[in-house]
């Protein structure tokens, strides 16, 4: 065995050349994939696919795949992102058909950019999601989130891997919106679910601002239930439709931004 210089790696690899941005969709019955899973499903599609993806130093060497904001384990989402390493240069388009190739029917890719600028993660402070709830009135809905706009703190408790969290959903919370059926399927809703159409169907679009640790779809369920009673008798189906920066509006600005160099319908 060859001995190892001081200051050199115990098994070196070749250098990153080249890092893509890729946003992805988790959808149907994939949402229920945990991040875990996610992160598996995209190492063994970058080794079927050929991708020349870069790897870390060591003895365990592992693919450099850089994930921001996973969604939680049950909720669908038409905008995760990761960042991937490569040893070679790679044209977006042909990556991303062929990690969709490799990928389960469910996990699909949106688009990818060479990554440029700000780091991804300087890029997302916010997350917009359209929850549906079955067997609630939009009225309902409405009366229950004035009621949380009303208060200056509305605290939940999340049990965690570390212990028990107590997390301020109002402190998160940007906007709050009661929508149509009609105008969740238009956007993207219906990739993941099939919206109630009947009066007894809530839509709400909530944006929250990113915290440690991040304010989910129940978190916010729950806060709706704190101060308005408000417990959906069906569970509720969250799809997570962008991340980006927030700007002064409560809207987010697209984290690949003018990087972007192409788009999969």
């Amino acid at each position: 065995m060859a001995r190892v210089r001081p200051g050199e790696a115990a098994n070196p690899a070749p250098p990153t050349v080249q890092r893509v941005r890729v946003r992805f969709a988790k959808r149907g019955r994939l949402r229920f994939l945990s991040h875990r899973d996610v992160a598996r499903s995209f190492e063994r599609a970058v080794r079927r696919a050929g991708v020349p993806v870069a790897h870390s130093h060591g003895f365990s060497p592992h693919p450099r795949l850089s994930w921001i904001g996973a969604a939680p384990t049950g909720s669908a989402s038409e905008a995760e992102y990761l960042e991937i390493g490569l040893t070679e240069p790679v044209d977006p388009a042909a990556l991303i058909g062929a990690l969709d190739a490799a990928l389960p029917d469910g996990l699909d890719v949106l688009e990818a950019v060479v990554a440029d600028g700000a780091a991804l993660a300087e890029r997302i402070d916010g997350s917009r999601w359209l929850i549906e709830l079955s067997g609630v009135a939009p009225d309902t809905l409405r009366a229950a989130f004035s009621a949380l706009q009303a208060e200056s703190s509305v605290v939940v408790e999340r049990v965690t891997p570390s212990g028990r969290r107590q997390i301020d959903v109002r402190a998160a919370l940007v906007r709050a919106d009661v929508v149509d059926a009609a105008d969740g399927v238009s956007s993207g809703l219906s990739g993941s679910t099939s919206p109630d159409q009947s009066p007894s169907c809530a839509i709400m679009a909530v944006v929250v601002r990113q915290t440690t640790p991040a304010v989910r779809p129940d978190d916010v369920l729950g806060a709706l239930d704190v101060v308005a009673g408000l417990r959906p008798t069906v569970p509720a189906k969250a799809t997570r439709m962008a991340q980006g920066l927030l700007d002064h509006r409560g809207d987010l600005a697209d984290p690949l931004g003018s990087d972007r160099v192409t788009t999969r319908a």
